[in-house]
This record gives structure tokens, C-alpha cells and sequence, in this order.
């Protein structure tokens, strides 16, 4: 099982050539206050000095320490890790026994600890600037050595709690965010380090651990400096886990002090003192504290956190590398045959378009209406629910009734309600139909323009590929779509224009509402005859009335008929009834002439029995015939887009795009790819490289037994 970190490291190296953070691997995560220890510890691990040192903060970038152990019979590297691709031999002969290798140098060696440690400062501060600013962006450090265990560990800020110098002023809430960031990765350890001397109940680090692991299962706490407590104390308690009890365990270390940093003591001889200082201050706990024993216990402690997320590790990364092969796919292959690549994505869109309209594309809208469906709504509910909505009379009064009536009839006093009146108004009213049909039409060519982005967004993602052949193709179906408009608008007037131009009162539903006409003239006829004077014998006023259809004798207006007597009665109430309150007077005086048309017209006045029935005729037959008109242009209307647009847009499309696209002298420019579309392509191939890599690592884990 020991061979299972290696892989581990494996597994970062192949994430770490396509820079992705987003495989969350095991590795052990180093948290604690500024001078707590923590920089010490790691030197410990490592057992040698390559972390900067310093007053203050200065570790302000993540640092991913990997420890490779090697055996000391094999000098040699292995040819992943020494092949040099530019001189294609193997390193040999390296200086010293250890070396080590940043990502960001690539393949360059460094056997000179102090140049790594340089390194660490110039990279910090190349990324973080030197006003002891932070950054979360991670520096990759391997080492290579046999006096180390295999381990992956990440070294952060320390917590601190005011800003110093140039710091920001939210340092504080910087550092928390970077600690909390990596800590929360379910598949890392937390290493708490806090200093022996200081108040364990108040431990910064062991707080923030609680918060994402608040069970303790993969905490680890580290206590520094236990030969720098006060003069009778010890830590006895603590170590035993009486304070505060970590279920992980509870470590004691001795780090090396500043003297002894200064006087370059080596890391192998503060293990060999510390070890001497627990045997004498800690007998009974000297074998499960110290530097070595800790080292022991991450590597026990990482192989079997490893052994437990490798399965969910694994199904991680192949449901990632599903993911980024359809990604990949949706980016496309490199254009080979320009021509017969474009006559594809032509016909694709063109096939796609179509069938967004008859409702049988593979990209289903769940938000709202899209395509044939909302053309479908447009003719039967918005265009529909708008027509219903015009009235018959609208805009129409019973005076505009009656003038028209009135202008009818000329100079001669009416028998019968004029047709002409009737005809007039009722095409007054028919022309109201127009204005919501065109608008309907312009609500579907809007509908068909918003086609178009819907089969770029959903339907042909290879036209994002292609941004300059994108847009052609908006622009000619946007041409298309333009050049119908007007010839549908014509025809839609048309179909106002052709119920204008010939009304048929003869048509069959019509029917009922000539006969109401006829029976409402019947009526007014015995009405008329009931309000006779007493002294006209009803016998002769019948045969008058028998004789007024006559064309060969036709009654007078004298005053021996009853008509003639009906209307003066008529008229006489007509006119005592628009005589103003304040007469004029009787007679004008001698000399000066009477202009007529200074003689004061009523505004408004009480219609006579007969004007109110020969209103209430002509709104009823204008309604009637209003609605016969209504129901033909509710059903001709949609029928003439569906003709003259849609219909010709879904036939011509092809043909459209074909012949004004497909042209030899247009295949470069329109197959030019967007200028990130090669880069991202790019960038998908890689992780997915990368992850079918991480796969197979997994897989010979499951080979060698090791899982």
C-alpha cells in the first residue's frame, strides 16, 4: 500500500501539465499562526532547509510540496522524471543524492537547496508583489530524496490577525478564505500546528479545522516548541489529549530556534536533540512524538485516505472525462474539406430551422413558446382574442347612423331605410379588420427572426465555430424574411380590400338578418296603420297602402293620402320638438332679408319612433355582416402568412443559403474560426488527455492490487 502516494503524486503531475485544480486529490494541508512552527515542521519532513524565513508573514502563496523517496542504489532518475526533451538523454551523475523541481521551470534540476529556497522568494514574489500581499495561486515543488517519506503536502499563509506595513486591511479575511479553500477539500488532512507555549483552548488553528471538520476524522494536531514552555509546565496533558482531544492523534515536536537557524545546525542533528529532549522531559511518550514518528503517521495516515477515496476518485474522473469528450465534440475537428463542411452546416441549419417551425427539433425549448407553437398562438389566441375584441358598432354613433342615413336619401324624404347607408358604414367598420391582421403578420416574421437564434444557440453549436459564416447566414434568412414581408402584407390588405370592394348581402348567413330587416319593415307598416287619425277609413287606407309598392301608380304626398298625412304628423311633432326654448322673431322688419343658414341647428335632440327604428335596422345588419367579414378574415389571414411566409421561407431556405453562401471565393473567410474557439479545443483535448491518463493510473492501481 505504500506505493499508493507515488500514484497519488502520479495523478497530480498529469493534472498539473494542464494547470486544473479540478480533481480534488488526498494530500495533507499545513494550517497554523504566523510563527507557530509550521515552516519548521516541514523543513523537518523534508529535512532540509528550503522554506524562506523571517519576521512577520512569509509564506504568501500555497506551496505544493511533493516528497518523492527514492532508494539510495538508484542514482539514477526514472525516465518520466529525468528525460530531457531537449537533448533526449537521461540526467546522470547529479550532484548529491537529493534534488528537487518546480513546475513553473519545467525541467530545469536544482540540487542546490539554497537556490530552491531562492526560487520560493523570487516566485512569491513575481505573483504576490513585495508588500506582503497574498495569492492563491500555488507554486509546485517536488523533492526528490531517500531520507524522505511519500507525501503530498500544502503549505499556506499563516493566520494572522492585524495587517502590517503595506498589507491590505482584510489580510485577516484573505488568509481565512485560502486556508478554508484548501481544508475544505474532502479528501485532504488537516495538519493543526500550534505552538506548546501558547493556550491550547485557544489554538486559531484547530478552530478554523473545526469548522469544515467539525467530527475531527481527518484532523491531525501538531504541538511546536515544547522546549520553550515555562519553567514548570510541561505538556503532558495536552499531549494526551486531555485539553483538547483531536481523534487523529496529538503530536509533539522540537523545533529548531532562530540561534540555531543562524548557526546553520542541520535538521539531522535537531531530530537527533529532539529526540534526546523527549527522552529526558517525555519518557513514556518519547516513541509516539518527534519528528520521525510524525512523518510515519502522515504517511499511514495519507495511504489509507487515499485507499478511501480512490473509488469516488475514480468516479470523479470518468464522469469528468465524459464530460469533456462531449465538450470536445461540441467544439468539432479541424476543417479538412472547407466545401463539403460548409454545404453540411448549411443543410444542417436550414434542416434545423424547419423543423424548430413543425415542431420536430431535437433541441425542445422547456422555457417558453418557441417556433411553429408560437405561431400557432399568434393566429389563434393573440390574433384571434384581438379580433373578437373589435366591436361591431365601434366607433360608430346613432347619429353617424342617422346623417348617413339622411345623406342617402338626397333631397327627397325616405320611404324605406336606404341600402346605400347600410353599405357605407358597414365598410367603415370592415376596415377596422386591417390593422390587427398586418400586426399579426409582423408578429410571426418577428417569431421567425427569433428562429434563427435559437437554432445558433441550441440547434448548430458549429456555428459558433464559425462567427463570420454565422453571421451570413442570420443576414440572408434576415433577407428572406425581409423580402416577404411586403408581399405578405400586400396580400393580407388584399383580403381587407377584397371584402370592401363587393358587399354580398345575398350570402347565406346573411340570411336571418335580411329577413329581420323585412320584418322590422312590417312592423313599422302596422304601426303606422294603428296610429292612423280616426277619420281615414281603414278599408282606404288599406288600399292606399296596397298601392304604395305600385310603380305605375304611385301615391302623392298630397293631403288626401295617409302617408302623406303620417309624415306632415311626423314631421310637424319632428319640428315642434327641435324648436328652441326662446323663439325668434315672428317677423323680420321691413327690408333686411333672413339668411337661413344663421338659424341654430340642435346639437343633440330625441329621435322620432321612426329614426329610432331605422337606426336600430342598420346597426343590426352593419353587426350581422360585420361578423360574417370577421370570421373570413380570422380564417384567410393565417392561412395567407402560412402561404406567402412561412411556408415560402421553409421551401426557399435551402436553396437561399445555398446559392448565396456556397460560393468557392467565400470558403476561407466563412470557415475562419473565432479566436479562442482553437484555444479552447485545445485546452478540452488536453484535460481530457489528461484525465483518460488518471484513469489508467487508477486502473493499474486495481491491476497491481494495490486498491
Amino acid at each position: 500500500m505504500e506505493a499508493l502516494i507515488p500514484v497519488i503524486n502520479k495523478l497530480q503531475d498529469v493534472f498539473n501539465t494542464v494547470g486544473a485544480d479540478i480533481i480534488q486529490l488526498p494530500q495533507i494541508v499545513v494550517v497554523g499562526t504566523q510563527s507557530s512552527g509550521k515552516s519548521s515542521v516541514l523543513e523537518s519532513l523534508v529535512g532540509r532547509d528550503i522554506l524562506p524565513r523571517g519576521t512577520g508573514i512569509v509564506t504568501r502563496r500555497p506551496l505544493i510540496l511533493q516528497l518523492v523517496h527514492i532508494d539510495q542504489e538508484d542514482r539514477r532518475k526514472t525516465s518520466e522524471e529525468n528525460e530531457s526533451k531537449k537533448n533526449g538523454r537521461l540526467y546522470r551523475g547529479i550532484d548529491g543524492e537529493e534534488w528537487g523541481k518546480f513546475l513553473h521551470t519545467k525541467n530545469k534540476i536544482y540540487t542546490d537547496f539554497e537556490e530552491i529556497r531562492h526560487e520560493i522568494e523570487a516566485e512569491t514574489e513575481r505573483i504576490s508583489g513585495n508588500n506582503k500581499g497574498i495569492s492563491d495561486e500555488p507554486i509546485h515543488l517536488k523533492i526528490f530524496s531517500p531520507h524522505v517519506v511519500n507525501l503530498t503536502l500544502v503549505d499556506l499563509p499563516g493566520i494572522t490577525k492585524v495587517p502590517v506595513g503595506d498589507q491590505p486591511k482584510d489580510i485577516e479575511i484573505q488568509i481565512r478564505e485560502l486556508i478554508v479553500k484548501y481544508i475544505s477539500n474532502p479528501n485532504s488532512i488537516i495538519l493543526a500546528v500550534t505552538a506548546a507555549n501558547t493556550d491550547m483552548a485557544t489554538s486559531e488553528a484547530l478552530k478554523v479545522a473545526r469548522e469544515v471538520d467539525p467530527d475531527g476524522r481527518r484532523t491531525l494536531a501538531v504541538v511546536t516548541k515544547l522546549d520553550l514552555m515555562d519553567a514548570g509546565t510541561d505538556a503532558m496533558d495536552i499531549l494526551m489529549g486531555r485539553v483538547i482531544p483531536v481523534k487523529l492523534g496529538i503530536i509533539g515536536v522540537v523545533n529548531r530556534s532562530q540561534l540555531d537557524i543562524n548557526q546553520k545546525k542541520s535538521v539531522a542533528d535537531a531530530i537527533r536533540d529532539e529526540y534526546a529532549f523527549l527522552q529526558k522531559k517525555y519518557p513514556s511518550l518519547a516513541n509516539r512524538n518527534g519528528t520521525k514518528y510524525l512523518a510515519r503517521t502522515l504517511n499511514r495516515l495519507l495511504m489509507h485516505h487515499i485507499r478511501d477515496c480512490l473509488p469516488e476518485l475514480k468516479t470523479r474522473i470518468n464522469v469528468l472525462a465524459a464530460q469533456y469528450q462531449s465538450l470536445l465534440n461540441s467544439y468539432g475537428e479541424p476543417v479538412d474539406d472547407k466545401s463539403a463542411t460548409l454545404l453540411q452546416l448549411i443543410t444542417k441549419f436550414a434542416a434545423e430551422y424547419c423543423n424548430t417551425i413543425e415542431g420536430t427539433a431535437k433541441y425542445i425549448e422547456t422555457a417558453e413558446l418557441c417556433g411553429g407553437a408560437r405561431i400557432c398562438y399568434i393566429f389563434h389566441e393573440t390574433f384571434g382574442r384581438t379580433l373578437e375584441s373589435v366591436d361591431p358598432l365601434g366607433g360608430l354613433t346613432t347619429i353617424d347612423v342617422l346623417t348617413a342615413i339622411r345623406n342617402a336619401t338626397g333631397p327627397r324624404p325616405a320611404l324605406f331605410v336606404p341600402e346605400v347607408s347600410f353599405e357605407l358604414l358597414v365598410k367603415r367598420q370592415v376596415k377596422r379588420l386591417e390593422e390587427p391582421s398586418l400586426r399579426c403578420v409582423e408578429l410571426v416574421h418577428e417569431e421567425m427572426q427569433r428562429i434563427i437564434q435559437h437554432c445558433s444557440n441550441y440547434s448548430t453549436q458549429e456555428l459558433l465555430r464559425f462567427p463570420k459564416l454565422h453571421d451570413a447566414i442570420v443576414e440572408v434568412v434576415t433577407s428572406l424574411l425581409r423580402k416577404r414581408l411586403p408581399v405578405t402584407n400586400e396580400m393580407v390588405h388584399n383580403l381587407v380590400a377584397i371584402e370592401l370592394a363587393y358587399i354580398n348581402t345575398k350570402h347565406p348567413d346573411f340570411a336571418d338578418a335580411c329577413g329581420l330587416m323585412n320584418n322590422n319593415i312590417e312592423e313599422q307598416r302596422r304601426n303606422r296603420m294603428r296610429d292612423l287619425p280616426s277619420a281615414v277609413p281603414r278599408d282606404k287606407a288599406a288600399a292606399s297602402g296596397s298601392q304604395s309598392g305600385s310603380v305605375s301608380e304611385p301615391p302623392d304626398g298630397g293631403t288626401g293620402n295617409w302617408r302623406g298625412m303620417l309624415k306632415r304628423g311626423e314631421e310637424g311633432a319632428a319640428s315642434e320638438r327641435a324648436m328652441p326654448q326662446n323663439p325668434l322673431p315672428v317677423s323680420p322688419q321691413k327690408g333686411h332679408a333672413v339668411n337661413l343658414l344663421d338659424v341654430p341647428v340642435p346639437v343633440s335632440r330625441k329621435l322620432s319612433a321612426r329614426e329610432q327604428r331605422d337606426c336600430e335596422v342598420i346597426e343590426r345588419l352593419i353587426k350581422s355582416y360585420f361578423l360574417i367579414v370577421r370570421k373570413n378574415i380570422q380564417d384567410s389571414v393565417p392561412k395567407a402568412v402560412m402561404h406567402f411566409l412561412v411556408n415560402h421561407v421553409k421551401d426557399c431556405l435551402q436553396s437561399e443559403l445555398v446559392g448565396k453562401l456556397y460560393k468557392t471565393a467565400l470558403l476561407d473567410d466563412l470557415l475562419t474560426e473565432s479566436e479562442d474557439m482553437a484555444q479552447r479545443r485545445n485546452e478540452a483535448a488536453d484535460m481530457l488527455k489528461a484525465l483518460q491518463k488518471a484513469s489508467q493510473v487508477i486502473a493499474e492501481i486495481r491491476e497491481t492490487h494495490l486498491w
